[in-house]
């Protein structure tokens, strides 16, 4: 049954993003702009998620949403665990500001999702040149952060199995201290019903931990990113315990 259900979201995802991406590439052409393109590329990301509910069994529950600066007129980014595909649909879905990805470059290549997030603005890299990419990710950022866009990075740069610690990359830490705008770190407990890189999904309650805005002004990069991840990590036990029951070795990153 897990399997059926399972293909049966992966269907429901291929058929409706080929008139979504359609709606996304028409909003782009009649506007220039991406915002409206944005809000059609939301709607499909909230159709995956509603989905996901219904015919997966996986329900998000939500804490601190009273965290994020909506009142604030600048950027901020956003740093999130990253444990599989789920948060990547359930972010935009759930703040209700534009979001801006980073994310790597061959995604350009995948027929109509990539198509989409190539006309919006984010932000692609190419992660075997780092120093370009980093430039890339500050270049654009800011420009993106100046505009009230916030920024998501998932600063493990991979999704990371249940119970583990990936390395934290400073990359976010130092784009939100050169753009002056605060970071807000995330906890996702995804990978108890939707392990990483797994086909089959089980049923179950995803918590997504919203923590309050860390202030950029005046911080080091590498010091703030371990404020950033301690406090993850630390929620990702309160969250999930049992995943934490037993010690585990941190996996390579690729």
């Amino acid at each position: 049954m897990a399997l059926f259900r399972s293909l049966l979201h992966l269907l429901v995802m291929i058929v409706t993003v080929i008139p979504y991406t359609l709606g996304v590439l028409l909003a782009k052409a009649l506007t220039g702009n991406s915002s409206s393109a944005y809000r059609v590329a939301r709607a499909w990301l909230a159709l995956c998620i509603d989905s996901a509910r219904w015919l997966l069994g996986i329900r998000p529950q939500i804490h601190g949403l009273e965290h994020l600066p909506l009142q604030d007129a600048g950027g901020a980014v956003l740093l999130v665990k990253h444990q599989s595909a789920y948060e990547t649909f359930l972010m935009p879905a759930i703040v209700p500001r534009p979001l801006a990805y980073v994310f790597k470059k061959e995604l350009l290549r995948v027929p109509f999702f990539g198509w989409s997030i190539g006309s919006l603005d984010m932000i692609h890299i190419d992660r075997d040149k780092p120093a370009r990419a980093f430039a890339r990710v500050l270049q654009q950022g800011r420009q993106l952060l100046a505009q009230g866009t916030w920024v998501i990075m998932f600063p493990e740069g991979t999704r990371i199995p249940r119970g583990h610690k990936g390395e934290y990359k400073s990359s976010g830490t130092r784009l939100a201290i050169d753009a002056g705008v605060p970071v807000i770190p995330v906890a996702v407990t995804s990978a108890r019903v939707w392990p990483p890189k797994a086909f089959i999904k089980r049923p179950g309650l995803v918590q997504v931990s919203i923590g309050p805005p860390i202030a950029s002004t005046g911080r080091k990069h590498d010091e703030l990113m371990r404020e950033v991840e301690g406090w993850i990590e630390s929620e990702m036990r309160r969250l999930d315990p049992q995943a934490y029951a037993e010690p585990h070795h941190t996996p390579p990153v690729p």
